[in-house]
Order: C-alpha cells, then sequence, then structure tokens
C-alpha cells in the first residue's frame, strides 16, 4: 500500500469501511457515536475516501433470485482474435442480463456473469445476442446453484 494510502486508511476509516461494508445504509450519525467523533467528521472521511477512490459508490444489492432471475450463470468468451476483446465487451454492455464483464487471462479473452429467468432464456441471451456478437469464438458456461458467500475485499 502506499504511504499515502495508509495514512487515509488509518484505525477510523477502517471502522467506517467495515461498518459501511456490512450495512451500507448504516447511520453515519451511528458511526460519529460509535466512534466517539463528530459526525460532520464522519462525512468528512468518508468523502475523502471517496475523492481518493478507495469508496467507489454505495448502491442498493439486488437479489438475482427474489427478482425472479433463477438462471445464474458465469460464462467464458473465447474471441476468434485477441483484438475483439474491447468491442465484444461494449456490445456486451448493451445487453441487460450480462451483469458482470471481466477480462481474464487463459483459454477466455472475456468472462461474464449472466442472470436469466430460466434456462431456456439464458440459452436465447447466449445464442441470440452473444453469439451473434462479431468476434465471439466460443463459450462454455457455469451454471452457479447459490452463492457459497460474497464479501468485500480486505481492509489493509
Amino acid at each position: 500500500m502506499s504511504q499515502g494510502l495508509h495514512k487515509i486508511i488509518d484505525y477510523v476509516n477502517k471502522k467506517i469501511i467495515q461498518k459501511l461494508s456490512s450495512d451500507g445504509r448504516f447511520a453515519f450519525s451511528e458511526l460519529a457515536k460509535e466512534l466517539n467523533i463528530s459526525n460532520s467528521l464522519v462525512h468528512q472521511r468518508i468523502k475523502k475516501m471517496q475523492d481518493a477512490g478507495i469508496i467507489d459508490g454505495f448502491a442498493v444489492k439486488l437479489n438475482a433470485k427474489a427478482m425472479g432471475y433463477e438462471t445464474i450463470t458465469y460464462t467464458g468468451i473465447a474471441t476468434k482474435e485477441a483484438r475483439y476483446s474491447y468491442a465484444i465487451a461494449e456490445k456486451l454492455k448493451e445487453i441487460p442480463e450480462v451483469v458482470e464483464c471481466h477480462f481474464v487471462s487463459g483459454k477466455y479473452a472475456l468472462f461474464l456473469k449472466i442472470v436469466a429467468t430460466n434456462n431456456e432464456e439464458f440459452r436465447k441471451i447466449l445464442y441470440e445476442k452473444i453469439h451473434v456478437i462479431e468476434g465471439v469464438g466460443s463459450t462454455d458456461s457455469f451454471i452457479s446453484f447459490g452463492s457459497a458467500f460474497e464479501k468485500n475485499i480486505p481492509v489493509l
């Protein structure tokens, strides 16, 4: 960790990050009480961490199954040529069911997380929306039976 980041992530900021990671709606005023600092100092510290890019934002995390997406897959895309990777990623942004896209090394150039209402809908997304993108060579898909756990990155 760079020296500058080490100054930003002190004990108080670690505690702020831990609380907000476990409950993004945790009241800043409650944080201030727990940490024995002023409410405005909590706001200032969070703003400083946002400005430094440490806190990337606050969002509502939707439950895919509860929203009707019964099929969740991880799909690797092998490209016809490496040069297609970025153009394919741009096209994938337009497909609402593709909720994550990563550039990866190895057999695949891209690795996706796809949600679908059911297996038939997933098949349509794969064959009618993804395989028609110029440069897509082949795909391998892995169906998720459910998440064992998800967690945030460790705070150093």
